[in-house]
């Protein structure tokens, strides 16, 4: 949301629609328009110039009669003073100067006219011509500044990758060669192993230092999804908790963390500890299953190159950012308002659960219609403590309305209509660029 990008005419915008008559010199389309970016762009194109594309442009015709109602008399005016019977194609390029002065300004008119009217033939040839669209090269809007697109990626989804071989059959798992390589190629790079290594030397930081879990030990578990026991002191004493990690290139989801929490109680574990790179919008709503607490830990996406980097322990490569508190409002002509109050963080050591306020929150953003798939940005708030103003006045490098801004430094969203969908869903980011997603039903 801090940096700028160009701005592209669209294809579906009345803008678009003038670009493209300026550039086809057509008239402008009068079908109307939505501004919908999956039209497309008005792109550059390169002319494919042939005899008959040249031989059926009847518009060079009309541009040759318009400028020979110009060229002409000042040809007849040349001949006349200087008592020559010259043609166009003999008129010399430059003026002689033994000519009169009024005759050379003729001259130079009628060498503007004549320049001017063969750009005018190149330029309807061009237009006329076949081309190839240059889809790299859009047009630039320069009248707006794009701050950021409509298109947000949660996370991939999870995938079976099968191997091919150089004649692209599909290779046999059970072939001892390939048994060989994997079993190397695993032992190498084992992704769960290299994660609780990095837990173990990391520990697990909250909102607040002091909060920081810090393990005596932690040791791999031989469970279907609890991959790891740790241990860690509280006020209470010694806990023992389930490590659950989720996968490397994909989504965790509320039935994986029951089905986890599930296996920690049968094995007697206090608390469920699940590390993941993302989690789906129903999981922030799953915080215990019977006597387990479940702490929901997410991954720096640093860990994805964690072979390379250094196993120090000083960054925040597990971080719990809570549950948001929100309240919905009812504003007038039957919307509502999101009011985001602050962030409900777990305390391990108490066992409580603890609100800290909007302060902790660097911004926040509302789906208004969310359809259980894709996020989108549709209101966006900002809460930052380091003067957002005047950093965003920097980064745009103009003025922003003060009042318009003051909408969206907010901790109260403005007024909505209700979702289609019945549900809307809000994610809230703190300073560390942890992020939480909780879904609302709003009727």
């Amino acid at each position: 949301m801090g940096a700028r990008y160009s701005y592209y005419l669209l294809v579906d915008s009345r803008e678009g629609q003038l670009k493209e008559s300026e550039i086809t010199r057509t008239a402008p389309s009068t079908a109307p328009t939505r501004g919908n970016v999956r039209q497309g762009f008005v792109y550059e194109r390169v002319p494919h110039i042939t005899l008959k594309s040249i031989a059926n442009n009847a518009e060079i015709d009309v541009i040759h009669e318009h400028y020979q109602a110009l060229i002409e008399p000042l040809r007849e005016q040349i001949n006349e003073t200087l008592g020559k019977a010259w043609q166009e194609w003999d008129i010399p390029r430059e003026a002689d100067i033994k000519w009169p002065e009024s005759v050379a300004r003729i001259h130079a008119d009628w060498w503007k006219q004549r320049i001017a009217r063969q750009q005018a033939i190149d330029a309807s040839i061009a237009a006329k011509a076949e081309f190839e669209y240059l889809y790299d090269k859009p047009y630039e809007d320069r009248k707006k500044i794009r701050v950021a697109g409509p298109f947000t990626v949660e996370s991939l989804s999870p995938h079976r990758v099968l191997g091919v071989d150089e004649n692209d059959q599909l290779i046999d798992p059970s072939d001892p060669k390939v048994a060989e390589g994997q079993a190397e190629y695993n032992a190498a790079r084992d992704f769960v192993q290299i994660i609780l290594e990095n837990l173990k030397t990391a520990g697990v930081q909250q909102a607040h230092k002091e909060d920081k879990i810090v393990f005596n030990s932690l040791v791999p578990w031989p469970g279907d999804l609890v991959c790891g026991e740790g241990a860690y002191e509280d006020n209470t004493g010694e806990k023992r908790a389930a490590i659950f990690i989720g996968p490397e290139f994909g989504t965790v989801s509320r039935p994986d963390l029951v089905s986890a929490a599930r296996e920690a109680g049968d094995a007697g574990f206090d608390v469920l500890i699940a590390c993941a790179f993302n989690y789906d919008a129903h999981s922030s709503e799953f915080e215990k299953l019977g006597r387990i607490p479940v702490l929901k830990a997410r991954m720096n996406a640093d860990l994805h190159m964690a072979e390379d980097l250094k196993n120090t322990g000083k960054g925040n490569l597990f971080v719990i950012f809570g549950e948001p508190d929100i309240d919905i409002l009812h504003a007038e002509n039957d919307q509502v308002c999101v009011k985001v109050n602050g962030v409900d963080v777990f305390h391990p050591n108490t066992g409580e659960v603890r609100s800290d306020g909007a302060d902790g929150i660097a911004c926040w953003f509302i789906d208004t219609d969310y359809n259980e798939e894709s996020f989108f940005v549709r209101h966006a708030y900002f809460l930052g403590a380091n003067d957002p103003y005047k950093a965003l006045k920097t980064t745009l490098k103009t003025e922003v309305n003060e009042d318009v801004w003051a909408t969206l430094n907010s901790d109260t969203s403005r007024p909505f209509a209700r979702p289609k969908s019945g549900r809307i869903a809000v994610k809230v980011i703190n300073h560390l660029g942890d992020e939480v997603m909780k879904v609302f039903k709003v009727l």
